[in-house]
């Protein structure tokens, strides 16, 4: 099948009221397309290893919407710039100018996997879960993982860098907390090297989910794992939750601007002795970063590594 894409020129002011008419004419699925950077707040909450910046906003936009090829006699595309007319009498709709191209339809649910295979980090397995278990990775740990329901599969420098402290600091035994869990992807890791018990905090609720899911498949039980939603630095109902002064190991996978006020409190939950190893950090916040840790009397920062871009900071409590 093949679809008509029609990109409309406009303004950020008038995206609402554009996507609101277009959804009025029977039009599904726009994408819009504009240069708004997130702000603090927002940032906060997506759980994605690096924000970029943006070119600044010059107060345009594009709308995009599809028409299936065949069907595509004009009339919608006809309506919509009736519409534009209109809308140009309630807001600056800007150049209001439509422009066409083709594209085909494909199967992007599935086309995405062709690209994602088995990798190593260190002596771990991280496969997909439609590849089968191989020889090779028989003795080894193997960590199944779904890349299409996660927000972390471990290909990310980042959580390389997480995974590989991981694997030299967690003992047998260990109860190890994770914040920012995402997909639950460190717990699950640290599990499969020794872990007791893993306990893991996240502000989205999908990232509850998505945990739970990839525990299931790694053969770990909720009792093993559990995860809970809520913020950790400032709501007392998830520290009381976590326990206090009860961890041989805290991670966390996030932005330095939530790593600066974690590193303030985190102690509290950790046993003297006990590891905070951290990423998330671009190396412009490095600095920054390092300088919050600092400050922390109760914590002792014991390496500092990188991987292209992204820094990993390991702290140990005193």
């Amino acid at each position: 099948m093949k679809w008509n894409k029609y990109t409309i020129k406009t303004t950020t002011e008038a995206v609402d009221l554009l996507s609101s008419a277009l959804n009025d004419l029977g039009i599904e699925g726009i994408e819009i397309e504009d240069n708004i950077q997130l702000t603090k707040e927002e940032a906060k909450t997506m759980f994605v290893d690096f924000i970029p910046e943006l070119p600044p906003d010059d107060g345009t936009a594009r709308v995009n919407f599809y028409i299936d090829a065949d069907d595509d006699d004009k009339t919608i595309v006809d309506k919509v710039k009736a519409e534009i007319e209109d809308l140009r009498l309630f807001c600056d709709m800007g150049e209001g100018t439509i422009t066409e191209s083709e594209t085909e339809d494909k199967d992007w649910i599935n086309n995405w996997k062709q690209y994602w295979h088995t990798f190593t980090i260190g002596d771990l397995y991280i496969k997909p879960t439609w590849e089968e278990v191989t020889e090779d990775m028989k003795g080894h740990a193997v960590l199944s993982i779904d890349p299409g329901t996660a927000f972390g599969t471990g290909s990310h420098e980042t959580t390389r860098l997480v995974i590989k402290q991981i694997q030299k600091y967690v003992k047998s035994g260990d109860e190890v907390l994770d914040v920012g869990c995402g997909s639950g992807i460190l717990s699950v890791v640290a599990l499969k090297y020794g872990a007791k018990h893993a306990f893991g905090t996240d502000l989205d609720p999908n990232a509850i989910v998505a945990s739970r899911e990839n525990a299931e498949q790694n053969g770990i039980t909720p009792e093993e794992l559990e995860v809970i939603e809520g913020n950790i630095i400032d709501d007392k109902s998830v520290k009381d939750a976590c326990g206090y002064e009860c961890y041989d190991v805290v991670c966390a996978n996030i932005l330095a601007d939530v790593l600066e006020p974690l590193s303030v409190c985190i102690h509290e939950h950790m046993k003297h002795g006990a590891y905070f190893i951290t990423s998330g950090i671009i190396n412009t916040k490095e600095k920054e970063v390092v300088e919050a840790f600092e400050k922390n009397t109760e914590l002792e920062i014991v390496e500092i590594n990188h991987d292209g871009e992204w820094v990993n900071v390991t702290a140990r409590r005193r």
